[in-house]
């Protein structure tokens, strides 16, 4: 169970409710915080000053009172308006953990809903109400407006929903787990769809997968040093006290840990001067990497316990502001993006130097018959085509932007659409890493001497769903188990009975 109070909310917690299903309860503390911005919205109500998105129109309308006897219908017609994404459907984990988020959000006391919504968003997450969302639309400045606005809809009975695989419509997705349609009232339309909640959710999601597959990268990147009987001495300590960024140490001290008891490097290594870029700045590259995905998990923690609608509450005063704005969030997911794209670049070119008879001084394409037998030649095109892919996916989403709103929404982040680009460049990075613990494994098996324990137990994992490559065969379904060997972690638990690997 995790509890939630609009402050505390961790990166880990996302991924336990949403990937995993875990129950959520509110903080009566925080209740007590959305309790008090209600009483702040009614008050100013009664008053009857204008407020955006209140008893006025939205974007270019603010100017456009709405009558009293309206203000409720203004609500619904905004969720209406807005829900007209496009594209496939998001997975279940993305749409809880926007529900997730956008109840966090509204716990921290800001928005003036009442108890009833954060209520019915904690129900639906408990009862794995699954609201369908369309990927495509949100320009992620006024929040992620499109999105949010389709999981809206659901909740107050509208348009459509999953229960048990199948599309159904949202009331009766409803009905079937038990739940009845939320009501809105004055300004808890706006406050359920402005926010950065579809950006910040994937990018969560996808920053704890980043730092798995760096874990990954790094056994990978180890298992190939040794398959091209390299030297571990490029990671001496001494390396980044000389250069001390925290990173380029960390990871140092874990390549190190990773090659200790290796009988190919006692018996290879000495003999080498140094390696190639992809092998001796192992330290350097990954270094940069993990200290990159660190500022962008400070930048999520602060944003997943952000208010980010608009207008907000400050006791008795309600300012219109643009805590929305999703620029934060775009930048690191536009930095998350180059950063899974050069872990897969940095791959490839060990698999293209394994492969490589002069280079690895293996057998051709790490063939036991080469010429009527293609070995693995054909894995680093599929590497190469991934990492190309990537590198296509990576220019910056952030830097575009399309006004909307007859301009009086002039500067969008367009950070959605780096965060759906994130989920296609970790999936082929994730690829891109299998085929080089693939590629790695193959070539041990021409090295009599034995890989460092923690690397022989990467081995026995790939060896119980890879059997070595004696005769060329098609090898895309062992891409693939490998790759969700990759992501779940299961390679990783096996090393870590060796060598705990904490990043």
């Amino acid at each position: 169970m995790i509890i939630l109070d609009g402050e505390n909310l961790k990166i880990e917690d996302v991924i336990k409710v949403a990937r995993f299903g875990e129950s959520v309860d509110i903080d009566e503390k925080a209740m007590e915080k959305v309790k008090k911005a209600r009483n702040a919205i009614e008050k100013l109500l009664k008053e009857e000053k204008p407020i955006y998105g209140v008893n006025t129109g939205f974007g270019e309308l603010a100017k456009v009172r709405i009558e009293k006897s309206e203000i409720k219908k203004l609500q619904y017609n905004l969720i209406r308006s807005h829900a007209c994404g496009v594209g496939e459907a998001l997975p279940e984990e993305i749409t809880r953990a926007m529900m997730l988020l956008r109840l966090n959000s509204l716990l921290k006391g800001y928005s003036g809903v009442r108890q009833e919504v954060v209520e019915k968003l904690k129900e639906a997450l408990n009862k794995k109400f699954y609201p369908f969302v369309p990927s495509q639309g949100s320009v992620g400045a006024s929040g992620d407006l499109v999105p949010l606005a389709h999981v809206a809809l659901s909740l107050i009975g509208e348009g459509e929903a999953f229960y048990e695989g199948k599309l159904i419509p949202a009331r009766e997705a409803l009905e079937k787990i038990g739940m009845t349609p939320l009501e809105l009232d004055a300004k808890e339309g706006i406050a359920l769809i402005n926010g950065t909640q579809y950006m910040a959710g994937i990018a969560t999601l996808a920053l704890y997968d980043s730092f798995n597959l760096l874990k990954n990268a790094m056994v990978a990147g180890v298992m190939s040093l040794e398959a091209l009987k390299g030297t571990n001495k490029a990671f001496h300590e001494g390396v980044g006290k000389a250069r001390p960024y925290e990173g380029l140490i960390k990871i140092a001290r874990i390549l190190t840990k990773l090659t200790e008891g290796s009988k190919i490097i006692e018996k290879y290594g000495e003999q080498r001067v140094q390696d190639a870029y992809t092998l001796r700045c192992m330290p350097q590259v990954f270094g940069a990497m993990l200290d990159s995905l660190k500022f962008i998990e400070k930048t999520l923690s602060i944003e997943i316990n952000s208010a980010t609608d608009n207008p907000l509450i400050f006791d008795e005063s309600i300012i219109s502001c643009g805590n929305f704005h999703g620029e934060p969030v775009a930048m690191a997911i536009d930095l998350l993006n180059i950063v899974l794209t050069k872990m897969a670049s940095f791959s490839e070119r060990r698999i293209a130097r394994l492969i490589d008879e002069k280079l690895s001084m293996l057998p051709p394409f790490l063939s036991h018959k080469p010429g009527i037998n293609s070995g693995a030649m054909i894995l680093q095109y599929v590497a190469a085509s991934l990492t190309s892919e990537n590198k296509s996916l990576a220019y910056p989403a952030s830097v575009d932007s399309i006004p909307t709103s007859a301009n009086q929404e002039d500067y969008q982040s367009m950070g959605s659409i780096g965060a759906r680009k994130a989920l296609q460049i970790l999936r082929n990075s994730e690829k891109v890493i299998a085929i080089e613990f693939i590629t790695a494994s193959q070539a041990l098996e021409f090295i009599n001497e034995e890989p460092s324990p923690a690397i022989h137990k990467a081995y026995e994992a790939i060896r119980k769903n890879v059997k070595e490559l004696h005769e060329d065969r098609p090898m895309y379904g062992e891409i693939e188990k490998v790759a969700k060997l990759v992501h779940d972690g299961s390679i990783l638990k096996e090393v870590e009975k060796i060598v705990k690997i904490d990043i």
